[in-house]
């Protein structure tokens, strides 16, 4: 714990100088005009970040937080109005509102409490969606706050100007706003909830595998971000004192939207930089605009031409730089100074903590009579199998015989349409995707399905996050990188290590979660011969070392051979055989199905002649 608590606060100390910096260089050598750039820039980097909390960490573009400015500039400046004023302004404004004159400081505090209040109300709806359609819902929201602003006349003036805010912001009090809003995004991003939410927006479907509950923490991150857009809100409306519904709306969500994404949607850094680079180009382009005489050459009035410079900008940052101008990683993580030296942990490193999964007691994994229809099409039906502690099951069987959709329902992913799961009395099958691994049951995908723009180290630490204990995720991740072979690899983003590098971090990141029973959907897939050697060792070594109770799914017959204790075989979604692998290579209807009937009649009658039919030397069949 205390490794990541260093790393974040120099994180913040690091991505606040430049704040600091132009405060100072604002203060000292441009007074006036350059301290109310440098104040706007301030209070649009707190908004940006509350925008990045959300969207950064989750992969979710949000329109819907500039929603929230408005909200907390308006919240605020009803508390603060001056009286004298808000009895011309505000001629109908009830009475349990009229004439509070709060300061600033009071009144800020409630008005982020008002923000809170409506961002859970929104984002109950808002976290169950994801993509596109949480974007929309965002937008959707927006409108609704602008529209409401209009209609509320009594209350807002409409879509008049809103005046007689007290101008109590200056450079100095947004300055430590945007410092605790960088000290705020990055203590997220570096959390384990930050963690999770970021592995979630690499891979929804991987991080919910390794127990991530992604619609609780897209709930969490959007109710922070709302709250820190609505003091960028108040923070505004006090410092220009007066503004209408559409200073919070298209043109605002454009500029704060291109901040973050020129930057760097991913990172806190990116935020901070993005927002500068922004302000630079509007505030020259903004010069331009009314036009330039030059003297033998001038330039026309070109009304949005700071909004073409934006466009123009984002054009040529995304053709170069995809992830924006900071990348995937925080500018402080790029420099291993930064670093505090940390031991690296030598294989073998879990025999000396704890251990990277369970001494298991006795027990057993069974598939009751499991099943799983698609649209009225029978995929699966009627397997029932156990997997037991120590033990290799293998699951074999042609193309489409039904074998991911057996591991899938087996793990949760596709809920299976009958049957049960059984672990020590619970039907896993029953429970909620991101609960099962926590109950004992660990997977892999065929595809390989990596948090890519994650490191290896923080691959594995999403999963032993995901665990109660009182052990550091990171500690424990690098013990389990030590058990396959990863550990000089803890720092590399996990989508530049070699593809046998990646089966391997994905069986690690699997076996951080303690489980009692590992599924592997085609391990060796892609492997040379030699990865395929050492990934059996790997395997061979962890089964034996915790027990586990493995079912390996794999066209790889000689490894199936070799690895397994019991084989299990499907063909067109139903189970065929179960036996041991002796057993199973001699099953006339094992062979069949894989060879076909006229085939498997013409070995038969090869056999009669002295030769030996079977499959362990069958090619792979896809």
């Amino acid at each position: 714990m205390v490794r990541v608590r260093r790393e974040t606060v120099v994180g913040v100390l690091v991505t606040s100088l430049p704040l600091v910096l132009a405060t100072l260089v604002a203060t000292l050598f441009f007074p006036g005009s350059g301290e109310r750039l440098v104040t706007l820039f301030m209070i649009n980097v707190i908004a940006v970040l509350g925008i990045g909390i959300y969207a950064g960490n989750s992969g979710i573009v949000s329109f819907g937080h500039v929603g929230f400015m408005a909200i907390g500039a308006y919240a605020s400046g009803l508390l603060t109005i001056n009286p004298i004023i808000q009895k011309t302004a505000l001629p109908h404004l009830p009475e349990w509102l009229a004439g509070i004159g709060m300061p600033f400081l009071p009144a800020l505090a409630i008005a982020l409490l008002v923000v809170a209040a409506v961002a859970i109300l929104i984002g109950i709806p808002v976290a169950r969606l994801g993509g596109s359609s949480a974007s929309i819902a965002t937008l959707g929201f927006l409108i609704i706050v602008h529209v409401l602003l209009v209609a509320s006349a009594d209350f807002t003036r409409g879509s008049q100007t809103f005046f007689g805010i007290p101008r109590a912001v200056n450079l100095w009090v947004a300055l430590p706003f945007a410092v605790a809003a960088v000290a705020i995004a990055r203590a997220y991003r570096d959390s384990s909830a930050g963690l999770r939410l970021r592995a979630s927006r690499e891979d929804e479907v991987a991080s919910t595998a390794v127990g991530v509950n992604v619609k609780l923490h897209r709930f969490i991150a959007w109710v922070l971000g709302a709250v820190l857009a609505g003091a960028a809100g108040a923070l505004l409306a006090h410092f220009l004192g007066a503004f209408s519904p559409k200073d919070f709306y298209f043109n605002l969500t454009f500029v704060l939207l291109a901040m973050l994404i020129l930057g760097g949607i991913t990172t806190v850094s990116g935020a901070v930089g993005g927002a500068a680079l922004v302000m630079v180009i509007v505030e020259l382009l903004r010069k331009l605009e009314g036009g330039v005489d030059l003297g033998a050459f001038s330039l026309p009035t070109v009304f949005g031409l700071t909004d073409i410079g934006i466009g123009i900008a984002i054009l040529i940052v995304m053709y170069w730089l995809q992830d924006g101008l900071f990348g995937v990683r925080e500018l402080d993580e790029r420099f291993t100074w930064l670093k505090r030296s940390v031991p690296t942990a030598t294989r073998g490193a879990g025999d000396a903590g704890e251990p990277a999964a369970p001494a298991v007691t006795e027990g057993t994994l069974r598939v009751e009579n499991l099943g799983k229809s698609f649209s009225g099409l029978v995929a699966l039906e009627k397997a029932s199998f156990d997997i037991k502690p120590g033990l290799v099951t293998g699951l074999i069987g042609p193309n489409g015989a039904g074998k991911s959709t057996l591991i899938n329902s087996v793990s949760g992913v596709v809920p299976p349409s009958i049957g049960r799961v059984m672990i020590d009395g619970t039907d896993v099958a029953s429970l909620a995707v991101y609960r099962v691994p926590v109950a004992g049951l660990a997977r892999t995908f065929q595809n390989i399905r990596l948090f890519k723009n994650l490191t290896v180290l923080e691959n594995v630490a999403v999963a032993a996050s995901a665990l109660k204990s009182q052990t550091d995720p990171r500690e424990r991740a690098r013990q389990v990188l030590a058990e396959v072979g990863l550990d000089g690899f803890a720092d590399r983003l996990a989508g530049t290590l070699s593809y046998g590098a990646q089966r391997r971090l994905e069986i690690a990141r699997a076996l951080a979660l303690k489980p009692r029973y590992l599924l592997l959907d085609e391990p060796a897939a892609g492997m040379n011969p030699a990865e395929t050697q050492e990934l059996m060792h790997v395997l061979d070594r962890i089964r034996s070392k915790y027990r586990l109770g493995l079912l390996v799914v794999e066209h790889d017959l000689k490894l199936i051979m070799q690895l397994c204790d019991v084989v299990v075989v499907l063909n067109k979604g139903q189970q065929i055989a179960i036996g041991t692998p002796a057993e199973i290579q001699g099953d006339p209807t094992v062979i069949e199905a894989y060879i076909g009937r006229r085939r498997s009649s013409q070995q038969a009658q090869a056999g009669a002649s002295g030769l030996q039919p079977g499959v362990a030397g069958l090619h792979n069949p896809a």
